[in-house]
C-alpha cells in the first residue's frame, strides 16, 4: 500500500472517531437530519468527498435508492460488507397500510461498525423516494407502521473502512390487537371488498366468527365516541384511535357495555359478539371496520394478521461470505430476486467470478465484478479455487476491480507466478503468491 493511501487511511480514520464517537437512534421517527445524512454531512466537511473512496460511499448511498433488489416478506439474510470499497445492499419488498415492519440488524461478534439502516416509502409516480424510520447501532431492533399499500426500500450501508458480517430481518406484525378475545386472524371469515347485497355493495370490512357472548375488546386504548343501533350494523360501537389517526368500528354485538366519552384501554371489553342488525341470519360474528381520517373505510385485515414467523435460516454456507466463487456451469442466471420468475436479471458465463455479500435461503446474494448485485443460487457456483497458473514475464499491475483505469492494489515483478481463479470481459482475476487478490487487464499476457 502506497504512503499516500496508508496517510488516506489515518486521516479517514481520525473522522470516523470523530463523526461516530455520539451514536444516535431513531426509532420510527425520522428526525430533520438523520444518522446517515449527519454522517455524509461530515465526510464532505473534511472534504472527503473529494477523495475517491469518499465519492464511493456517497454514490452507493444514492445508486441503492434506485436500484434495490426484491425480497418477500418475511425476509432474513446474512450480510457480508468490506472495507476496501464502499457499497450499500438496497432490499425492497411490499407492504400494506395497517402493517407493522419489524427490521432488526444483529452484527456478528467482533464486528465493530456503525451501520446506518433508512427505510422509505417508494411513489408509484416515481417522484424520490419519501423517509419513514432510520437508524443507525450495532445492534438495532426497530419498527414503523405503514400507512399507504405500497412498496418500501430498506437501505443498509455501514460507515467506511469496515469489514464484518450481519443478519438483517424485516418481519410483518399487526399495528392492533385482535378485537375478538381468545381468537385469531384464522378466525375471520368474510372479507374487505366482498360482495352485498346482490353486488348493490362492498363489504367495508372483516367478520370474525365466534361464539355469542365472546368478549369484543379494544384493539388499542382510546375513546368510545358512539355507541347506538342502527339497521345494518345493529348494536355498534366506535373507538378513536387518536395515535394513528382511524377509528375502530364494531358491529352486530349483542350488548354493548361502554358507552359514549369512556376512556379505554387495550384489551378492554366493550361488548359482545352477536348478529344484531342484518346479520340475524347468520352465526355470531364481530363486524370489525377500520376508517381512516381524511380516507374513509381501508381494508382492517392488515392492521390485526398475525404477525410473520422468524425466517427460516440461509441453508447456503456462511463461510462463504466475504470469499470469492465462480460460476460452475456454461450458464447461470442473476436474479433481482430469489421469488422472481421470467427472464434473469443477467447469464453468467461460465468461471465468472463472484463476490458474495450476502446468503439467504439456498441463495447467494453477489457482487459482479463490473458492480452489479444480484442473486444467485448457491448450487450453480463453486468455491473459486485456481483454474490455472501464469507466470508473467513483466512486472504488472494487480488491480483492484477489472477496468484499465482501476486502482492497483499491488505490482507484481517479473517472472512472479499466479493463480488464476476467474475470467471476466478479457480481465483475469488472480491471487499473487503473497495472497492478494486482485485484476490482470488483458494486456498482461502470460509467458508462453
Amino acid at each position: 500500500m502506497s504512503a499516500i493511501r496508508q496517510s488516506f487511511r489515518l486521516f479517514l480514520l481520525l473522522f470516523l472517531v470523530s463523526a461516530c464517537g455520539k451514536q444516535q437512534t431513531l426509532q420510527g421517527i425520522f428526525q430533520k437530519s438523520t444518522a446517515h445524512q449527519e454522517y455524509a454531512r461530515r465526510l464532505r466537511q473534511a472534504h472527503l468527498d473529494e477523495t475517491a473512496l469518499g465519492r464511493d460511499w456517497l454514490a452507493a448511498a444514492d445508486r441503492a435508492l434506485r436500484d434495490s433488489l426484491v425480497v418477500t416478506l418475511p425476509f432474513q439474510e446474512t450480510g457480508f460488507f468490506r472495507a476496501d470499497r464502499a457499497s450499500a445492499a438496497a432490499y425492497r419488498y411490499a407492504v400494506r397500510a395497517g402493517e407493522q415492519v419489524n427490521i432488526s440488524l444483529t452484527l456478528a461478534p467482533g464486528t465493530d461498525a456503525h451501520v446506518f439502516l433508512d427505510a422509505y416509502e417508494l411513489s408509484p409516480d416515481q417522484t424520490a423516494p419519501r423517509p419513514v424510520a432510520s437508524a443507525d447501532t450495532a445492534a438495532l431492533s426497530f419498527s414503523y407502521t405503514v400507512e399507504d399499500d405500497r412498496q418500501h426500500l430498506l437501505r443498509v450501508q455501514p460507515e467506511l473502512l469496515r469489514t464484518g458480517r450481519y443478519t438483517l430481518r424485516i418481519q410483518r406484525a399487526p399495528s392492533l390487537g385482535f378485537p375478538v378475545k381468545g381468537k385469531s386472524d384464522a378466525a375471520a371469515g368474510s372479507f374487505w371488498g366482498a360482495d352485498r347485497d346482490n353486488g348493490a355493495r362492498r363489504h367495508e370490512g372483516i367478520d370474525i366468527f365466534a361464539q355469542r357472548g365472546t368478549p369484543a375488546v379494544a384493539a388499542v386504548p382510546g375513546l368510545i365516541t358512539r355507541t347506538g343501533e342502527t339497521p345494518l350494523g345493529g348494536k355498534v360501537v366506535w373507538l378513536a384511535d387518536a395515535e394513528h389517526g382511524q377509528h375502530l368500528y364494531y358491529a352486530h354485538l349483542d350488548k354493548q357495555l361502554v358507552q359514549a366519552g369512556q376512556l379505554v384501554k387495550a384489551g378492554d371489553t366493550l361488548g359482545l359478539v352477536g348478529n344484531t342488525g342484518n346479520a340475524r341470519s347468520t352465526p355470531p360474528h364481530l363486524h370489525f371496520g377500520v376508517y381512516r381520517s381524511g380516507r374513509g373505510a381501508v381494508d382492517p385485515f392488515p392492521f390485526v394478521r398475525r404477525a410473520d414467523a422468524l425466517p427460516a435460516a440461509p441453508a447456503t454456507r456462511p463461510e462463504r461470505l466475504g470469499q470469492w466463487v465462480r460460476v460452475k456451469d456454461k450458464q447461470s442466471a442473476l436474479r433481482l430476486s430469489p421469488t422472481a420468475k421470467g427472464a434473469p436479471a443477467a447469464l453468467l458465463a461460465r468461471h465468472t467470478p463472484l463476490f458474495v455479500v450476502g446468503s439467504q435461503a439456498s441463495w447467494y446474494r453477489v457482487e459482479q465484478p463490473d458492480g452489479r448485485v444480484g442473486y444467485v443460487a448457491a448450487k450453480a457456483v463453486v468455491p473459486a479455487e485456481p483454474l490455472r497458473r501464469e507466470s508473467l514475464p513483466v512486472a504488472t499491475d494487480l488491480l483492484l476491480v477489472p477496468r484499465l483505469s482501476a486502482t492497483p492494489v499491488d505490482t507484481l515483478p517479473a517472472r512472479s507466478t499466479v493463480a488464476v481463479l476467474g475470467d471476466f470481459g478479457g480481465f483475469r482475476l488472480v491471487r499473487s503468491g503473497s495472497g492478494v487478490v486482485g485484476w490482470l487487464s488483458p494486456a498482461a499476457a502470460p509467458r508462453g
